[in-house]
């Protein structure tokens, strides 16, 4: 009787051990590391971005549009003070003054790569993308993309969050506090110059 208590007694451990490994080995861990940062260098000063290793496809789609030139000679065409600094439009390259922007892009959108522990927390980069009614799945734009000027709390879980700013705040503060119009386009165009990209 004792022998076919511990043979169960050990089934028993035997199957819990590999519970507790299966259910681990399924748990992600989330960080803020990167193994690349983007310097984008603006009419006002450049600004040092992290890219998250934890955002392969808004990280590897970020490096793909910068290092062909994309970027270059765009536009932040949407500043809200206190809130965000918006840009990757293609068709704010060369753009009138006073036309209306924002809807331009590569011809195609990311999937979400939304996760609870990357918050928009102040200096974040972020996809924009369009709203839920026709965009459920939360997709974003292929190449349009915000810096946080403040804390964001109310975009959390709406937006892929995908790097964050370690040098450079006072250039979007400054960014920020320029004139714009009632589309909140700049009256003065403030331009992507270039946007390189480094290893770690």
């Amino acid at each position: 009787m004792r022998k076919i208590v511990n043979q169960i007694w050990c089934l028993f451990l035997v199957v819990l051990s590999f519970s507790c490994n299966s259910n681990s080995s399924q748990i992600k861990q989330i960080t803020a590391d990167a193994s690349y940062y983007a310097v984008i260098s603006t009419d006002m000063g450049d600004i040092t971005v992290n890219l998250y290793d934890a955002t392969p496809l808004h990280r590897d789609n970020f490096i793909k549009l910068a290092e062909s030139g994309f970027y270059d000679g765009l536009l932040f065409h949407r500043v809200i003070d206190g809130f965000m600094i918006q840009a990757g439009d293609p068709n704010s390259k060369n753009a009138q003054p006073g036309e209306l922007l924002g809807n331009g892009g590569p011809g195609y959108d990311i999937d979400a790569e939304i996760f609870a522990e990357l918050t928009h927390k102040r200096g974040v980069l972020a996809a924009a993308r369009l709203g839920d009614n026709v965009n459920p799945e939360k997709k974003s734009s292929g190449s349009q993309f915000y810096l946080t000027l403040v804390p964001t709390p109310f975009l959390d879980g709406n937006y892929t969050v995908y790097g964050e700013i370690t040098k450079g705040l006072e250039v979007i503060d400054a960014i920020g506090k320029v004139e714009t119009d009632k589309n909140d386009r700049p009256v003065g165009d403030v331009k992507i110059n270039t946007i390189k990209i480094n290893k770690y």
